[in-house]
């Protein structure tokens, strides 16, 4: 594309459009989709800095973009299956991956991916998904067109945004020669022209033409392949801009990382070149500073050792980024932003075994308020009637239901090294409660994700209850969130024996009353298919109820030593 018009205009602001859509889309259906299963494929994963490293490389060889995969990194934190901190080295990987396409391209030539080959297998498979009733077949058909529409919005990115030509950047020679504030100015015209041709390789060979053409050095080259290391972080912040603060977290660790290498970079500048320029003289046989065969390998491998130097540098430093990345997006006031550990800092480290399990009891309460938080976001969905409404609360329960499976794994991780390190009799039985009572808890979330999906159920099949069914619903309801309230204040408090009476009477009467509606229930069934299938809506949501009050009376009796 030589000229750049409004209808390049438009198409751009829709391939922007699209990606923020495949983003929001791809997070959305990764908490309806993502089972055991997939969440202990990505612990495993990612489990170390080094696994995360190799992860994020061996993904973006396949991948060839890093941006693209930067992009779905986000939306694993955007979802809750990567915590920042495992984010972190993953997005490392991408960067280091992302060097060995320029090496091929520096020795045969290497053509990137063709993203719309892609886009299209992956919408044939999301077809019969979305035909497909199961339970998990629709969220898995979105998640493949989010991601086929994130492949499309890069090849509409790549199409539409305007590449420019070595001729267009000429006047770049007039600002070589001003020592450290050209090579800023190179710094960030290679940043934009990252950003516009969405490919480091492209940007790689726009160098090279203006190096060759005599336009620039090889000095000012090098500070354009710095800058364009920055320039292909942009796009996953865009992207976060439809995430959640961890989101855009994650997008802003990715720039930081970048900065960080750039600044040390252009600190040592000068014996970086010198540096590089020997090797390729070595290697090579040519001089980058005069022979302009031999700047695609100079640069080449500049690019190379940038990322990996940088990577390595900075995995020592993955908890200063985590916080300063946490600084530049603080969290907002909703609760379920701040799906993060809160209290363990380090779920792979124990302390002493007393300051750990007091972590731990801390941890767990807030995972049983979740829960009642849970719970009060299926009552509202009994009695919501617009559609947008749902949607909203569907979301947020699906999102705390993959906190509930995530806090579990951290925690009972944490207590199994913390069981390593503890001699007294007395705090292993307390290890054994928390890592019972975590179960229970993760257990609730399951139930009260599936209340709700039985709830969207009724919706989706315009079914109805008749005003005392809907009546004795809320009650039920109104009875667990008491049941609930009482375990929370047994997990919150911090000395005395938990009220076992109170929480036992509670859930008795939750009991009581499920049997009466499940009696009431056989009693009015007609042979009316909308009473029938309303009926089996009710039935599976007070079998729900029942479960989860045995759940939440199990947590008590665990504090109380009864597990």
């Amino acid at each position: 594309m030589t000229d750049f018009d409004l209808l390049h205009a438009v198409m751009l602001a829709g391939a922007l459009g699209l990606l923020l859509f495949s983003m929001k889309l791809m997070s959305e259906s990764l908490q309806q989709v993502a089972g055991r299963r997939m969440r202990r494929a990505l612990h495993t994963l990612t489990a170390d800095s080094l696994r995360g490293v190799s992860t994020g490389f061996a993904t973006t060889l396949v991948m060839q973009y890093s941006s693209v995969v930067s992009v779905l990194v986000v939306s694993f934190v955007n979802s809750g299956l990567l915590t920042l901190r495992k984010a972190i080295p993953v997005l490392i990987g991408a960067n280091i991956g992302t060097t060995v396409k320029l090496l091929l391209f520096a020795a045969v030539g290497f053509s990137a991916l063709d993203l719309t080959a892609i886009a299209g297998p992956l919408l044939a498979l999301a077809l019969p998904l979305l035909l497909m009733r199961g339970q998990h077949a629709r969220p898995a058909s979105h998640l493949l067109v989010g991601t086929a529409l994130l492949f499309l919005a890069f090849a509409l990115l790549k199409d539409n945004l305007p590449p420019p030509g070595a001729e267009s950047l000429s006047f770049l020679q007039a600002v070589q020669g001003m020592g450290v504030l050209s090579h800023l100015a190179f710094i960030v015209v290679g940043a934009v022209l990252a950003l516009l041709v969405q490919s480091s390789s492209v940007a790689l060979v726009i160098t090279l033409a203006l190096c060759q053409a005599g336009t620039i050095d090889y000095a000012t080259g090098a500070a354009l392949v710095l800058g364009e290391n920055i320039g292909t972080t942009f796009i996953a912040n865009i992207a976060a801009l439809a995430g959640n603060a961890w989101a855009k977290r994650a997008a802003r660790a990715h720039l930081l990382i970048k900065l960080i290498g750039v600044a040390w970079a252009l600190l040592l500048f000068k014996p970086i070149l010198l540096g590089i320029g020997g090797l390729t003289e070595r290697w090579n046989g040519g001089d980058p500073f005069t022979d302009p065969d031999a700047l695609k390998w100079a640069l080449a491998y500049l690019h190379v050792g940038f990322n990996l130097l940088n990577g390595l540098l900075l995995l020592q430093f993955i908890p200063w980024i985590e916080k300063a990345a946490a600084r530049l997006v603080p969290a907002s006031g909703d609760a379920e932003e701040r799906h993060q550990l809160a209290y363990i800092k380090d779920p792979l480290t124990a302390i002493a075994p007393e300051l750990s399990l007091a972590e731990a009891r801390k941890e767990v309460a807030k995972l049983g308020v979740i829960c009642q938080r849970m719970l009060g976001m299926v009552r509202a969905l009994l009695t919501e009637n617009d559609d947008r409404g749902r949607a909203v609360l569907m979301q947020r329960i699906a999102k705390y239901e993959g906190i509930t499976d995530r806090m579990e794994m951290e925690v009972d991780r944490f207590l199994a090294r913390t069981a390593t390190e503890v001699r007294d009799e007395a705090d292993s039985l307390r290890i054994r409660a928390m890592l019972a009572i975590t179960r229970d808890l993760e257990q609730a979330g399951d139930i009260l994700f599936q209340m709700s999906r039985t709830l969207q159920r009724k919706a989706d099949e315009r079914l109805w209850f008749a005003p005392g069914q809907r009546q004795e619903l809320i009650g039920l309801l109104n009875l667990l969130e008491q049941a609930c309230r009482t375990m929370v204040q047994n997990l919150e408090a911090d000395h005395g024996a938990p009220a076992l009476d109170e929480a036992t009477l509670a859930v008795q009467k939750v009991r009581r009353l499920c049997g009466k509606l499940s009696q009431d229930l056989v009693g009015h069934l007609s042979s009316e298919e909308q009473d029938i299938r309303a009926g089996l809506i009710i039935s599976d949501l007070v079998n729900g109820g029942n479960r989860l009050a045995g759940h939440l009376l199990h947590v008590s009796e665990a504090l109380a030593g009864r597990a």
